[in-house]
């Protein structure tokens, strides 16, 4: 109590803190009130973000895919590759105009017989040595490859004139022809010979192991020095 309310009488004074009393309580109720009467602020239903999936759907809604219905097919065509049983028809059919008259003996090939696993290596004296190491090493790209598997002789050495044929008529000088090598190794002996007597032979090597190995060979020919049909188009 303060030094002022000691000049008041004790009826005063109790009336006083009475008074005191009442207002100490009606703040403490007050406070209560406020304190029970706060509400949590209200921000609205939580959700998780959406990932990038969801968010590209709602935006795609309603869109519809494009007609590719009238779109042209630009993918360019495999040729298909040459059978040897219809070169050999062909060259039957079509004479000998085609492979210009060449003439493969047999005999030198029957005289030197090749093993089924030897590698075949051929070129003539003038050739450079690096062409002929790229072409051992495969890094010439041959024109065409003809699968001599099931041919009788004389259907595969008219395969071969007519592979060689084309190959010059389109102005290439790589090709591949896939002999086998069967325990007898026949059509590999006859290809070997066949090949060391063509006027248009450079060299000829076994394939590299990714691409037949020693039942193939890759054959680097000459190219024309005139080809009507390429002078046509300068």
């Amino acid at each position: 109590m303060s030094k002022h309310d000691t000049s008041l009488s004790k009826a005063q004074q109790d009336l006083l803190k009475q008074f005191k009393k009442q207002i100490s309580n009606g703040q403490e109720k007050v406070s209560k009130q406020q304190t029970s009467n706060k509400q949590p602020i209200y921000n609205g239903p939580q959700t998780e973000p959406e990932d990038d999936s969801q968010l590209l759907s709602k935006a795609l809604q309603g869109v519809k895919p494009i007609d590719t219905g009238n779109i042209a097919d630009i993918k360019p065509s495999r040729a298909k590759k040459v059978d040897a049983q219809t070169l050999a028809k062909r060259a039957a059919a079509e004479g000998s105009a085609d492979t210009e008259d060449a003439e493969l003996s047999d005999t030198q090939a029957v005289l030197n017989p090749v093993a089924s696993q030897a590698s075949l290596s051929y070129r003539i004296a003038t050739l450079q040595h690096k062409v002929f190491e790229d072409l051992k090493a495969g890094k010439l790209r041959w024109f065409e490859a003809v699968d001599l598997h099931g041919c009788t002789v004389e259907q595969a050495r008219s395969a071969v004139l007519q592979i060689i044929q084309m190959a010059k008529a389109e102005n290439q000088n790589v090709i591949k022809i896939v002999h086998g090598k069967g325990p007898e190794a026949i059509l590999k002996t006859y290809v070997n010979g066949w090949l060391r007597q063509h006027r248009d032979v450079l060299a000829f090597i076994s394939a590299p192991e990714n691409q037949g190995g020693t039942g193939a060979v890759l054959v680097l020919l000459k190219r024309a020095e005139k080809n009507p049909k390429f002078d046509a188009q300068k």
